[in-house]
């Protein structure tokens, strides 16, 4: 291509010269965590996730936040751009060098490389201009088609990857216009949050569905897009029908022990197709699973596993009604929170916990080598039966860890109980949701009453 066509371009998605351009609503919690991880690492960093789930707009924040002066510190390079006529490693290397000849400043810049996977060697350029140490590389791109096992192999160690979910609970008030930078301010606002909280857990986070007015329609085209593109297309499967309905049963059985032998059954198709297909459905990010805890690698695998949708909205849009599924809704948005943790600390660990009785607590958190905590989902404590069994199984897992306490997430319920020595925080979903004055959600010792109690 002529590089006044290629300069064109390139053009329309930069900064250069003071240009505006839409980086949508700012994720400042990951523009902070990953332009932390690119100045401090000198890795290639890798940016993946469902689809949808606003990588595009984020590298732009990134850019925003990254770019000095006129902005030309900063390269954007959207691959899916209709006007590239050619995509191929002959076409990265023309852009490349027109940027070197007309815009590059003083400096090493920072090149964003969107939907990487659209080009046939794309690979070889990242490694060149990151071994030279030209540039500072961020990549970004269909999930399915940036494995984690791939990257490993194409990238061979240079690289770090970031997973990206659909908006949390904190970033989707952000997205409502409201703001809470204060602790007093989540008591004061708390009839909004609690509104928006119920619009959350029926719709889920997906950035645009959380502006959106036809949400459940737009929902359900996501499902059809990522089923047929990213897993599919991508793997090439035949059973089209199979692989919809075990997704479909997946998201419709979120927070649920999953037997791949049962589900072949049900299904009329092989054990190693189930799982097969059921490692696709989480490769293009749209399930994930939790596993059993045990201190035996052995024992974790031949468990039954907890399946759990990426997106809330997502089960809600093709599953039944929202009311029959409330509790397991519930759930879903815990483990996602826990999961979203995972990416910002990967030393955190999720399991569930289960004994020989039966008696179960929904999540485990192993930090390093060590359990740090133990969370219930308990919606409704004043239920004697419910509390009793919930009880029952904390304290049961407590002992177990040697742990002093313990966190059950309820609807409104808060206080701290003390149980012979062991403590038991309550406290509501949409207070734990929300990261100012509790640690990012997380028990600590900061909890006056707990304190109390303890002393």
């Amino acid at each position: 291509m002529r590089k006044d066509v290629v300069l064109e371009i390139l053009a329309d998605w930069n900064f250069w010269a003071n240009r505006e351009i839409d980086t949508g609503i700012k994720r400042s919690g990951y523009v902070k965590e990953l332009i932390n991880l690119a100045t401090k690492t000198n890795q290639i960093i890798c940016i993946v996730g469902v689809r949808r789930a606003g990588k595009s707009y984020l590298m732009r924040q990134i850019a925003q936040e990254l770019k000095k002066g006129d902005g030309s510190n900063t390269l954007i390079v959207n691959l899916e751009d209709e006007r590239w006529l050619t995509r191929d490693l002959k076409l990265l290397r023309e852009i490349y060098d027109v940027y070197l000849e007309r815009v590059k400043s003083e400096g090493k810049p920072f090149i964003f490389l969107d939907e990487v996977q659209t080009i046939e060697d794309w690979e070889r350029f990242v490694r060149g201009v990151h071994e030279r140490n030209e540039a500072n590389i961020f990549i970004a791109g269909s999930s399915s088609r940036l494995l984690s096992a791939e990257l490993a192999t194409l990238l061979t160690g240079r690289h770090i990857i970031f997973f990206v979910h659909p908006l949390c609970f904190s970033e989707f008030l952000g997205f409502k216009d409201l703001r809470i930078e204060k602790e007093i301010e989540i008591i004061a606002k708390r009839v909004k949050i609690k509104r928006f909280l119920n619009e959350y857990l029926e719709f889920g986070g997906f950035p645009e569905v959380a502006l959106a007015g036809e949400k459940k329609r737009l929902l359900l085209s996501y499902f059809e897009t990522i089923i047929i593109r990213d897993i599919i297309d991508r793997f090439k499967i035949r059973e089209r029908e199979k692989i919809k309905t075990l997704a479909k049963y997946y998201l419709t059985n979120t927070a649920s022990l999953i037997s791949f032998n049962k589900l072949s059954r049900f299904l009329n198709i092989p054990l190693t197709t189930v799982e097969r297909f059921s490692s696709y459905l989480e490769t293009a990010n749209l399930i994930f699973f939790v596993r059993r805890f045990s201190y035996s690698l052995k024992e974790q695998e031949k468990s039954q596993r907890k399946v759990y949708s990426i997106d809330v909205g997502l089960s809600n849009a093709i599953g039944f009604r929202f009311s029959e599924r409330f509790g397991r809704i519930i759930k879903n948005v815990v483990a996602v929170e826990l999961n979203k943790r995972k990416a910002f600390n990967p030393w955190i660990e999720v399991y569930y916990w289960r004994d020989y009785a039966g008696r179960e607590v929904d999540f485990v958190i192993k930090e390093g080598i060590k359990v740090k905590e133990l969370i219930q989902v308990c919606w409704d404590p004043s239920d004697h039966e419910t509390r009793e069994r919930e009880l029952k199984a904390l304290l049961k897992a407590l002992a177990g860890f040697k742990l002093k306490k313990a966190l059950v997430i309820t609807e409104d319920v808060e206080k701290a109980e003390k149980i012979d020595d062991r403590v038991i925080i309550y406290k509501p979903l949409w207070k734990w949701l929300l990261p100012i004055g509790n640690d990012k959600g997380l028990i600590t010792s900061e909890d006056v009453t707990e304190n109390k109690l303890l002393n």
